[in-house]
């Protein structure tokens, strides 16, 4: 499934599960949580407990990622950040962990406050330095280099292909989040990462009404495979079967609409890259963003539908545009149908390491023209010089 029209049908035909008594597709959504065994006491579908298998809908999900992702395996968990916190809780106390500087907050958020307690040894290199990243590996015995490319929230872009080898040079594992770029852009198992990580919350579902995250991996048998699976059969994050169906609703419409929010996003990001009251544009599909060159190389169909505005002044000049649009909802999360804009500094408080001028949108399905046209009302109105 290389090809984005073999996505398309991948994703649009959801699996083509219907259900066995009624033929209805979409198939039924089951809310049982325990499964019966027939007379000789065997399993039915080798289910037995949703904590321990999920539900049917979760194993659709599971199936239609595992493919998008050209992995060997997939597992669905109950948000982005149990995705994330999995991987770390199944190394071994004491491993070393290589993180980029610029990541999701909350993740970052979590190596600050538990990672020490979970006995790892976090090493921050600054985004896309190569030869940070291979000083960092060689510096010491090297278990997990985490990526996020385009990273949040300013997008700045990491070498997949490069990194992995530099990273496996060294004995360590690769995983990537590959939440913004999605399967539909970039594939980071292809480019030789070890395991993705997806906030289903965002783009593969879509809709603004599911919470949930997955991992892939590219070797089902791997030691560290196997410690995040029982992971979360003991650990309990597994994600509902309403949210799961919802999910595989999501998936059929993923790749129609990255591609509609990947090209406002551009167009957005060209009308804005040299506007006068803007210092900056940070989007990978802008010929002059520093991350463009790799990104061209490791992205296909589009840069995904992220980027933000770096408002000319510090904190209310930027609040002042935020407050001023009608369109765009002013509201964290990303990916779903409806334009977003953040000031990410003000929500992720004092330790943030957001620009203080930074405005984070999340482009959704809305005419471009006249989200360009909100934008520049609210500019207009913030009385930005």
């Amino acid at each position: 499934m290389s090809t984005s029209t073999q996505q398309s049908t991948l994703v649009a035909r959801s699996g083509g599960r219907t259900s066995g008594e009624t033929g209805a597709y979409p198939a039924d959504l089951s809310l049982g949580v325990t499964y019966a065994r027939d007379d000789a006491y065997a399993t039915l579908a080798q289910m037995t407990y949703l904590r321990d298998q999920g539900s049917a809908s979760l194993r659709d999900a599971e199936s239609i990622l595992r493919d998008l992702e050209h992995g060997q395996d997939a597992l669905l968990l109950s948000s982005g950040m149990a995705a994330s916190v999995a991987v770390f809780q199944a190394l071994p106390a004491g491993s070393r962990v290589v993180v980029p500087e610029i990541m999701y907050f909350g993740l970052t958020r979590w190596l600050r406050e538990f990672g020490g307690v979970q006995g790892l040894d976090v090493v921050e290199v600054p985004n896309g330095d190569l030869d940070a990243l291979r000083d960092a590996v060689n510096a010491a015995p090297t278990a997990l280099v985490w990526l996020e490319t385009p990273a949040n929230p300013t997008w700045l872009v990491a070498d997949v292909a490069a990194s992995a080898e530099i990273a496996h040079d060294a004995g360590a594992v690769v995983a990537v989040d590959n939440t913004v770029a999605t399967p539909v852009h970039t594939q980071p198992l292809e480019l030789g990462a070890d395991l993705v990580m997806h906030s289903c919350t965002k783009y593969l579902n879509g809709h603004d009404d599911v919470v949930a995250g997955a991992l892939v991996t590219a070797d089902s048998d791997a030691p560290l495979w196997q410690r995040i699976r029982l992971q979360r059969q003991l650990g309990g994050a597994v994600p509902d079967a309403w949210s799961t169906y919802l999910l595989v609703r999501g998936l059929r419409t993923l790749v129609a609409r990255m591609r509609w929010a990947s090209a406002s996003a551009l167009t957005i990001a060209e009308h804005f890259a040299d506007h006068p009251a803007i210092e900056r544009v940070a989007y990978p599909g802008l010929a002059t963003d520093p991350g463009h060159a790799v990104a061209a190389r490791q992205m296909r169909g589009g840069f995904s539908g992220m980027l933000s505005l770096f408002v000319r002044g510090d904190v209310e000049p930027s609040l002042g545009v935020a407050r001023g649009t009608r369109l765009f909802l002013r509201a964290t999360s990303l990916g779903g149908t409806a334009s977003l804009v953040e000031h990410r500094f003000t929500f992720e408080g004092p330790r943030s390491r957001s620009p203080r001028n930074m405005l984070r949108l999340s482009i959704g399905l809305e005419d471009p023209a006249d989200l360009v046209a909100d934008l520049e009302q609210a500019i207009e109105g913030a009385r930005v010089r």
